[in-house]
This record gives structure tokens, sequence and C-alpha cells, in this order.
């Protein structure tokens, strides 16, 4: 079976390259056929190994949704308007066009808000009879809000393994900012500085690397890591001992790897992951004594709970297709 898939892919954010990979690989070992719709779809297809159509082309987005049988919206935090009303409504708009061409459409693992008010009635018209599978339990309270019933999966890059042969180092931290969260930097910066006395290496990892290059090279590290590669960022978290993640892929991929990590939560996605985690979060004026003590204790997240989100993202590909 063709399935397309929507997300903000084919952009360089390691983030959601991470997403395209575990929903290509899991479809893949499935045995469905993903198209993946992208900004690069030429890199997209070579990258993954899948077919891949441009997300902005009208006749070729429509010739993708034409040539699928199902559409999964997601992964991601696709369904807000906090970045802009365009954002929301390209998603939206993409939605209706399956379902006007008959596809089946399913909400795959997205984080659903922040939303305005008006946002959220389009969300609410537009989903009106879909499925919908949120990766956090704090999307299930917005849906229920908008009066839609949703189900919990969990993130697909959850899914994804470290490559075989690194261990975790505990004097080594990984600290991944977010470019336009400046709010937060004061504070890294405090939190790289004592670290460092402490003894730990800290490693800052730019997961866009156009958008956050500046602010990871501004945080006093040892070493910055800059790569849109999902499983070179894999790696390197594999091998650290602590993540602190202002990017939500940063702490999503250290639950991965088993490692233990904090977030700094400049939008609701990265405390509703955290909160689900059982890990622990900072606010954007974040308090640097306390992240450092985390750091250097190495807080681990509930390990039972991460174990019960790779379960529910696992089982969410079955949900999504199975008839």
């Amino acid at each position: 079976m063709r399935v397309a898939v929507s997300g903000y892919y084919g952009f360089g954010n390691t983030g959601d390259e991470a997403i395209a990979l575990a929903i290509t690989r899991e479809l893949k070992r499935a045995g469905h056929a993903p198209l993946l719709l992208s900004q690069t779809p030429a890199d997209t297809a070579r990258l993954y190994g899948c077919q891949s159509a441009p997300r902005m082309h009208p006749l070729g987005l429509t010739g993708a949704l034409a040539r699928s049988e199902v559409l999964l919206s997601g992964g991601g935090g696709l369904l807000q308007d906090k970045t802009s009303a365009r954002t929301l409504t390209y998603y939206l708009g993409v939605i209706r066009l399956a379902r006007l061409l008959g596809k089946r459409v399913v909400v795959f693992n997205q984080s659903v808000g922040p939303l305005s008010e008006a946002g959220g009635r389009k969300v609410a018209s537009a989903l009106r009879g879909v499925r919908v599978i949120v990766r956090d339990r704090a999307s299930l309270e917005t849906l229920r809000a908008l009066g839609l019933e949703g189900e919990l999966g969990g993130d697909p890059a959850l899914l994804l393994t470290p490559t075989p042969g690194p261990t975790p180092d505990p004097a080594q931290v990984i600290v991944a900012p977010r470019g336009d969260v400046t709010g937060a930097a004061e504070g890294l910066r405090e939190v790289v500085r004592r670290l460092r006395e402490e003894g730990r290496r800290v490693t800052a990892l730019s997961f866009m690397p156009d958008h956050d290059d500046a602010a990871a090279r501004a945080l006093g590290a040892d070493t910055v890591l800059s790569t849109r590669d999902p499983q070179e960022a894999l790696d390197a978290i594999a091998a650290s001992g602590f993540v602190i993640g202002v990017r939500l892929h940063a702490v999503i991929l250290a639950a991965a790897a088993g490692v233990p990590f904090a977030g700094v939560a400049y939008d609701p996605k990265v405390a509703g992951f955290c909160a689900d985690a059982g890990a622990p979060t900072q606010p954007v004026a974040l308090d640097p004594q306390a992240l450092t003590a985390q750091a250097l204790a190495r807080t681990s997240p509930d390990w039972a709970a991460v174990a019960e989100m790779k379960a529910r993202a696992a089982g969410s590909f079955a949900r999504a297709l199975g008839r």
C-alpha cells in the first residue's frame, strides 16, 4: 500500500528528519511504500530510499495524494498557529484535499496546539471524522476542548536506534539550543560554565544549522556539532551521559538512546513530552543551579514510562493503517 506522509520534511531540521527516517523505516518494514511530501523531494527520496513529491507544488501534491491510498498527516507539531496561520492552513489544506480525493486520512503522532480561538475552530471543522493519534497527553486535552476525540501514540523518532558501538560517557553532556529561543541563552551559558568547572565536557548540538549554529557557538561549549543527519545526532547523544534540550527532538532522541535528559519548555510540546516521560523540565527563564544539579546527578526519567511511549509509537502504525 502506498502511504503519503505530510510533515515538515526537506527543510534541514534534524528533528523532523528523524521523524521521516523512523516513519519510512517502519512503513517499509510493514510492507508499505512511503511517499514523503518534501520541500526537497529529490534529496528526500535519496536519503530515505522512498518516493517523494513536492509539498508546495499543486499538481505534484495532488498527484502524490491521488496515487496513495492513505495520508498520514504527521508526525511533528503541525496543527498549531503559533508559528503562523499559514502553517495551519497548509496542513489542514492537505488533509482536506486528501479527503476530497476519497483517501483515508490519519493525523499521525502529532502534537496539537498551541491554537488561537480561530485556529481551534478550523481544526475542529477539518478533523471531524478523521482518526487522530497524538504523541502526548496534553494534545488529547486540546482535542477534547475542541470537541474531538484522539488516541495516544508516540513520537516515531523514539523507534530509532543508535549505531552499535557507542556507550554513554557520564562526563559528556550535550546541550541542544534553539536559535529563536533567546530567553534561554544566558541561562544555558551559565549551565555550560558550571558543568565545565565540574569537569564535564560539553557539546553544543545544533539541530537546524541555519537557525541554531550561532546559538550553539555562543554557549561556550568544548565542541559544537552541527548536523542535519538524525543518525549522527542520535549517535552523539548515545555517547553522552546527559542531554539538555531546548529542541524537542534532542530529548526524544535521548529517550530513544536510553540517556537521561531534561527539557527547556519553550513550547507545550516539550513540556508534554517530558511530563509523559517523567523527566525534569525548566522554563525558558531557567534556573542554572537546578539544571546543573540535574545534569551532574544524571537525573533519570521514568524509564518504564519511556518504554510505554515506545510501545505506543510502534503500535500506532498498525492502528493507523489497519482496516
